[in-house]
């Protein structure tokens, strides 16, 4: 007998709904943490299938139950559209409708990575995280020397040697000198993090054939090779080129209708904006 389940994930708790026989119903609520999730897998059976929209814990809770069921289905929340254009919308009615469509196989899927894929994600993100802070670092400093009218630095970078010992000599309010100091120690902090991460990322590099592939393009560095890999994570399961290019969001919008010719415009701009802009720096 099949059942499928429907979760409409939270922080805190999951709302569930089940479908059975044609039959959907509520089934409760249970909390988001790992002994819940794992009493509410231990009720499962081999047979039963579950789907959740994609959030930020959807991961830990795919691994919890995977093992448990036949199948877990997760669904791209911006293409369920019988979710997102719904007129009423509550947590037990997202659950039912995620219940109705898994049973019809009408979702939306999206790829699960592996463990591998998942750690090498988070380590691009936290490089990410890493250089957007020391730029908005540096952008207060310039601010400050901006506000106090202190001509462009005549060194090519003011946060190297050569800049440091010019932007010491400038004259500057006691309490604005305190806070590029501030900002100059924040700097040096993140500056350090970043390079332990990037070493890093060299020794998960250098394991990764897929990689080393990427890094023979000229232009393409371990750190825009290992952006593109955490993204994609297995090449091999895209049938085509085009499958990639528009997995990466870089293929032109098309509109068409009728007779008319097709229109192209930009670029689609889905999936991992931090891959794309990557390739840009490429």
């Amino acid at each position: 007998m099949r059942r499928c389940f429907g979760l409409d994930v939270h922080r805190e708790f999951a709302q569930v709904a089940l479908w059975q026989d044609g039959v959907v119903r509520d089934a409760g609520r249970i909390a988001t943490t790992p002994e819940a999730l794992r009493i509410f897998a231990d009720s499962l059976a081999p047979s039963d299938e579950v789907a959740l929209e994609a959030t930020g814990n959807t991961h830990a809770i795919v691994k919890l139950l995977r093992r448990r069921v036949a199948r877990v289905v997760v669904s791209n929340p911006h293409k369920t559209r019988a979710i997102a254009e719904s007129r009423v919308k509550t947590d037990k009615v997202d659950a039912q409708i995620l219940a109705q469509l898994l049973a019809a196989d009408y979702l939306p899927e999206v790829w699960i990575a592996d463990e591998a894929t998942q750690a090498r994600r988070r380590q691009v993100a936290r490089r990410a995280h890493l250089v957007r802070q020391r730029t908005r670092l540096k952008n207060q400093v310039q601010s400050i020397l901006h506000r106090n009218l202190v001509p462009r630095c005549p060194a090519a970078d003011l946060f190297g040697l050569k800049g440091r010992r010019w932007l010491a000599e400038q004259e500057l309010p006691a309490d604005e000198r305190q806070a590029v100091a501030a900002l100059l120690r924040q700097l040096d902090f993140h500056g350090e993090e970043l390079r332990l991460i990037d070493s890093e990322l060299a020794r998960t590099a250098l394991a990764c054939e897929d990689t080393k592939r990427l890094m023979t393009i000229p232009g393409v560095d371990v750190t825009v090779a290992m952006a593109i890999t955490a993204a994609v994570g297995d090449f091999s399961r895209f049938s085509a080129p085009n499958k990639l290019v528009r997995y990466l969001g870089l293929n032109p919008r098309v509109r068409q209708s009728g007779e008319q010719p097709a229109a192209h415009g930009r670029i689609a701009k889905q999936g991992r904006a931090h891959a794309r802009g990557m390739l840009v720096e490429a």
